[in-house]
């Protein structure tokens, strides 16, 4: 079964050049690549693979001798990702693959030739990391995933196949059905609820003030840089918050009972409502949902989403019949 672990990287100042000549190399070739497909597109009406794409690098290698720094490895898992994308927006999974932009979160990705040492990853060109792996990685390394957020922060997503099997499902014990709102983040069917904590609110007024100061910065200037990186670091303040709350509360959850029914939101139609737009962003239903899930299956329990339009509030709990 593939496990996944995140952790905290702690990079020298030599490390952090060389990953940001990976991340900038990363970037400038996912953009140059879609430029391709997207004009191979308009000029002969048929797309262009990732496979197909990959063939190029060797070329652009001679023609930008900068594009050496980084591990051929990763260079090619650009083209491979690109096509994902395209995939994935071809059978209406996700939008178009968009241009990344530079301060914006970046991130590069290792398929072989990762080591876990002691105290940190040893990568290659890069050397050894300093990391805080919190939880053991026994098993085969698939993929690590090394990611800058906007407040220049380092992280690493080490996803393994530990090589055990994934438990079977099972419902043979306790249910709970789970109806998320505002008012009260969350009310379940035993009658327990658990108020929003509305974690924008607390830091409303410093956010405002601290866009207000960037807006007044010249793009490109220094003081415009460190004014992002202000209002980078109070945004991360709030989503650390928010993952906090989430994820206990889903563990909690999930080990107290061992089939989860919940409502199949639209969420992105409500958001489009400029009434509740910011206190339903804030909230992070979809999540919430996400963390159920994978909990639930990882430990072969059930988790279930019910129909958006099912009339769950007409059924009788009692006889089980609708009231229209």
């Amino acid at each position: 079964m593939l496990q996944g672990v995140k952790s905290r990287l702690y990079p020298n100042t030599e490390q952090k050049k060389l990953l940001e000549q990976s991340f900038g190399n990363y970037c400038w070739l996912w953009n140059s690549c879609l430029n391709l497909m997207n004009e191979t597109y308009k000029n002969t009406g048929k797309g262009l693979s990732g496979y197909e794409a990959k063939k190029l690098i060797p070329g652009l290698k001679k023609e930008h001798e900068w594009l050496k720094l980084t591990y051929s490895q990763c260079l090619q898992q650009v083209y491979l990702n690109l096509g994902v994308a395209f995939n994935n927006f071809f059978e209406k999974r996700a939008k178009h693959p968009r241009f990344k932009l530079k301060y914006n979160k970046q991130s590069i990705q290792y398929t072989q030739n990762i080591t876990i040492i002691e105290q940190g990853l040893k990568l290659p060109k890069i050397g050894e990391v300093k990391a805080i792996i919190y939880r053991p990685i026994k098993g085969k390394i698939k993929t690590v995933t090394i990611s800058k957020n906007s407040y220049n922060q380092y992280f690493s997503s080490v996803l393994f196949e530990d090589g055990q099997e994934k438990l079977e499902s099972s419902t043979d014990s306790q249910a709970i059905g789970i109806d998320v709102g505002l008012t009260h983040f969350a009310i379940t069917s035993n009658s327990s609820k658990y108020d929003n904590p509305k974690f924008l609110n607390p830091y409303k007024q410093n956010l405002k003030r601290k866009q207000k100061q960037l807006s007044r910065k010249q793009k490109g200037s220094n003081n415009h840089n460190k004014a992002r990186k202000k209002v980078a670091m109070i945004h991360r303040k709030i989503t650390n918050c928010r993952e906090d709350f989430l994820h206990k509360l889903s563990r909690r959850i999930v080990d107290e009972n061992q089939v989860i029914v919940t409502e199949n939101l639209n969420i992105e139609g409500m958001i489009q409502n400029h009434c509740l737009a910011e206190v339903t962003g804030q909230v992070g239903w979809g999540i919430f949902t996400t963390m159920l899930k994978h909990k639930a299956e990882n430990e072969g329990k059930v988790y279930q989403e019910v129909d958006r339009f099912f009339p769950s509030s007409n059924i009788c709990h009692v006889c089980l019949t609708s009231s229209l």
